[in-house]
């Protein structure tokens, strides 16, 4: 059996405000046929489907194009929920759904497997959705009450784990598991969701997937293989500049009679790459592979001591597709290091508090010479000026 292992399609995402949909609507196009090129007998999608929980209209059509497009390939697809999904309204169709299209979002029903049969037998494909533990916690108490304890997510993972290989008990054959965590033995400089990168980390140890042929993880989006049978396929496009230099793609996974043969990765086209130039404004203006960057996503940023006029305008006057300014002063003098409330302190003259805010905005950097006499010219009229009064 050959599973294309995908996720963090956040359908409805914007780009620093540009639409993604387009794009988004490009790769799944190039990744259907990606499935049928590889003969891919199913379809797995690890959560984050949409990128909000409440998406637009146009959000529900591109899904449902690229559900029927691979349903039409002879592929099983099989959609988890994730953080950023809502799983009511992306469970809410699931019964009208077409036979080869399932869209697990009940946690009650975990230990329920969708059965898929190859000439081998059958395989047993076990949905975690995303479990926030406050949420679904209610789900597995007793009559009395009584319930395991599940304060964070590693807990509840366990918990729904558990589930699963009580699920394989009672459905033998070969088995996947799908979820949507932060697993332990990420790595954390890149890729990382907004949410997890704000409230830190719930980490799932890599131990609480034991059992499972091969589990398929969303959540991060860069590719990561945290054992031969755990892995992360990222997202299919890139959603930020720190996401850049990560490939993009799904994984390519066989099982035989025994279980899990191989994995391959299947890379998916950049509908436009995304780039960051460092330097001076005038540098990065006078780029020699500026020609070149006509078309990517530009991450401009500029080194001068103080900011400078209109940047933003400025460069896309060079790079249409400039999405993004920093400004980072290559060097910040000894007077940066001071807080602008301690300048402050120190300061006695009107002139002082004007030269205090100017190094408090430009990292460390004073008033110009010319700037210096601006300021003596304006004091001294308003000076003039309340001496007529």
């Amino acid at each position: 059996m050959r599973i294309l292992h995908t996720s963090d399609w956040h359908i409805g995402r914007t780009f620093h405000g540009h639409s993604t949909l387009d794009a988004l609507a490009e790769v799944l196009h190039a990744l259907v046929a990606q499935v049928r090129e590889h003969e891919v007998d199913v379809v797995i999608v690890a959560g984050d489907v949409f990128d909000s929980a409440t998406p637009a209209a146009s959000a529900y059509t591109l899904l449902d194009e690229a559900l029927l497009a691979l349903h039409a390939t002879g592929a099983t697809v099989i959609v988890t929920s994730g953080n950023h999904d809502s799983a009511a309204r992306l469970g809410f169709h699931s019964r009208l759904l077409r036979d080869g299209i399932h869209v697990l979002t009940d946690p009650r029903a975990i230990a329920t497997p969708v059965t898929v049969h190859d000439e081998h037998g059958p395989v047993q494909f076990f949905g975690i959705p995303y479990l926030e533990p406050a949420i679904v916690r209610q789900h597995w108490v007793d009559a009395d009450g009584a319930g395991p304890t599940l304060r964070t997510q590693a807990q509840t993972m366990a918990h729904a784990m558990d589930l699963v290989r009580a699920g394989m008990d009672a459905h033998p054959g070969r088995s996947v598991a799908v979820a949507h965590c932060f697993a332990a033995g990420v790595d954390a400089t890149v890729g990382l969701e907004r949410e997890v990168r704000q409230g830190g980390l719930d980490v799932v140890p890599l131990t609480t997937f034991d059992g499972p042929d091969y589990v398929a993880l969303g959540h991060i989006h860069g590719r990561q293989q945290l054992s031969d049978r755990v892995r992360y396929s990222g997202a299919p496009l890139h959603y930020s500049f720190g996401e850049q230099h990560k490939e993009r793609g799904s994984w390519l996974v066989e099982l035989d009679a025994e279980g899990l043969v191989s994995t391959e990765w299947i890379a998916l086209p950049v509908p436009r790459p995304l780039v960051t130039l460092t330097g001076t404004l005038d540098e990065i203006l006078a780029h020699p592979d500026a020609a070149q960057y006509a078309e990517s996503w530009v991450c401009a940023v500029y080194t001068d001591a103080v900011p400078q006029h209109e940047p933003m305008r400025r460069l896309r006057e060079r790079f249409p597709f400039c999405a993004m300014v920093q400004h980072a002063p290559a060097e910040r003098t000894d007077a940066a290091e001071h807080s602008y409330a301690q300048r402050l302190r120190t300061a006695v003259t009107d002139t002082d508090r004007i030269e205090a805010f100017l190094v408090h905005v430009r990292a460390g950097h004073g008033p110009t010479e010319r700037e210096s006499e601006l300021i003596r010219e304006v004091l001294d009229d308003r000076v003039r000026a309340e001496a007529l009064v």
